[in-house]
């Protein structure tokens, strides 16, 4: 009775360590409330932002948010980050996954023999059979090496997608800024057009200019007033994009005041910081398809060290009809049909295809670099042509004023200089936001923010370090 006892008690004690099911159901209603009362004074994104701001926070909530400060609003609340570290974890479980060497094996075979010999000779015969596994050649250090390599292009792709969260917000924000000053600069534009309109009716009136003439200012003033309700009707657009891009609802931006204050640094900078060569060592996508390359690496090694087989040591106890027998054991797979062949071809071509994805993401960032940097100089020198004729413009109008006032001039001059002035205003704004997103498209080829107020640091350790809200 001893025997059968002790071994419910080993079965109960290897079944005590083991997990049980825990269910985690998914109520669609539950997640949908929980994203529509996300906002930017949660308790939990105030710790995100004194953890990871370069600057102390002053008194919470804030009364305004720069553009550092919403990238790491972003990176707390976005759902796509979210995706991107539960992917990282799973890589993560893959390195344990790898690391677990094989069970040993017991067997237990009862027989009873219908026929035994006369005498006190037992019909029973037992036999117990123990097969412990034995890895050569390294198998378990490249298969853990596989899997931490996978592990690494998955915390390198939280990056990308950081990088990607905050591109999208800068985007979002640039146009809600660009549709707001638009609005201004087009009502600004409006009234001079209604104040011209007004004074070519009065000469229409009274004989001195022809209808067409009040016409083509009527219709400037219509257009004006188009252009006017479209920026309106973009900043809205552009404020829920906005909240898209941070991760949360419309109604959470509603009352917060976002200032930015869009500063450039010269081209000559950037090309002198030798970015092409820093961007293809620390370009989260590149460091990712290296770390996808290695692993093909270890793939390999994995696939060559299976040719040579495991080793099974057995050992054994049989009870025959009274007669207690104990074996000892060796088996071995004899590599003589195949030795694995299949597989190494396969990861050998699959190294073959990341070594390929690994240069193909290389070019791809020098081309976006290239076109970036392009880019961000002809915008550059665009805004600087526009800066000479509003200067110029400037002048004028403040010379043409003292002449008004002196009734040297008429009004009506006066204020087709102001609208000329308007326009160029709005050319001028136009031209800075295009430099301002080129300037934008080079951070992201780059993968690094460059020193201005609109910068923050790098997302790589913010967006990996994220806590759970």
């Amino acid at each position: 009775m001893r025997s059968p006892r002790q071994f419910l008690l080993l079965s109960a004690a290897l079944l005590a360590g083991c997990q049980t099911f825990r269910p985690e159901p998914v109520s669609p209603a539950e997640s949908a409330s929980a994203l529509e009362v996300r906002s930017l004074e949660e308790p939990g994104l105030k710790g995100f932002l004194q953890s990871h701001s370069r600057q102390p926070l002053p008194a919470w909530p804030l009364a305004s948010w720069n553009f550092e400060q919403l990238t790491l609003a972003a990176l707390y609340s976005h759902p796509s980050l979210e995706v991107a570290r539960a992917q990282w974890g799973v890589a993560q479980a893959g390195v344990v996954t790898a690391g677990a060497r094989p069970n040993p094996t017991v067997g237990i075979t009862p027989e009873y023999t219908f026929n035994p010999a006369s005498g006190f000779v037992s019909p029973w015969l037992a036999t117990l059979a123990l097969d412990i596994p034995v890895e050569t050649a390294g198998k378990r250090g490249y298969r853990i090496a596989r899997a931490e390599h996978r592990a690494t292009a998955a915390r390198f792709n939280i990056t990308t997608n950081a990088w990607q969260v905050r591109s999208n917000l800068r985007a979002a924000l640039l146009d809600f800024t660009s549709a707001t000053q638009r609005e201004k600069l087009l009502q600004a534009q409006q009234a001079i057009q209604e104040e011209v309109s007004h004074r070519l009716e009065q000469k229409l009136r009274a004989g001195a200019i022809e209808t067409l003439e009040l016409s083509r200012a009527r219709l400037a003033l219509a257009r004006s007033r188009v252009e006017a309700g479209d920026a309106r009707r973009q900043t809205s657009e552009s404020l829920a994009r906005v909240a898209e891009a941070i991760g949360v609802p419309a109604s959470a931006l509603n009352g917060v005041v976002m200032v930015e204050d869009w500063k450039l640094p010269l081209v000559t900078d950037l090309a002198g910081r030798d970015a092409r060569r820093q961007a293809l060592r620390s370009r989260s996508d590149v460091l990712a398809a290296l770390a996808e390359y290695d692993a093909s690496q270890s793939a390999l090694q994995l696939e060559i060290a299976k040719q040579y087989p495991d080793v099974h040591l057995g050992t054994g106890y049989q009870f025959d009809q009274g007669e207690n027998k104990w074996a000892l054991g060796v088996t071995v797979e004899i590599p003589v049909l195949n030795r694995n062949e299949g597989p190494i071809a396969e990861a050998q071509a699959s190294r073959t295809e990341a070594a390929a994805r690994f240069v193909s993401v290389q070019a791809k960032a020098i081309a976006e670099i290239d076109r970036a940097l392009a880019a961000y100089r002809n915008a550059q020198e665009r805004l600087n042509s526009l800066v000479t004729p509003r200067a110029a413009q400037q002048q004028q109008t403040a010379a043409l004023a003292a002449q008004v006032q002196a009734g040297a001039a008429e009004p009506l001059d006066l204020l087709a200089v102001q609208v000329e002035q308007a326009v160029t205003e709005l050319l001028e704004w136009d031209a800075r936001v295009q430099t301002v997103r080129a300037f934008g498209q080079l951070e992201d080829a780059i993968q690094r923010p460059f020193e201005s107020p609109g910068a923050t640091a790098s997302p790589h350790n913010a967006a990996a370090s994220h806590p759970q809200p």
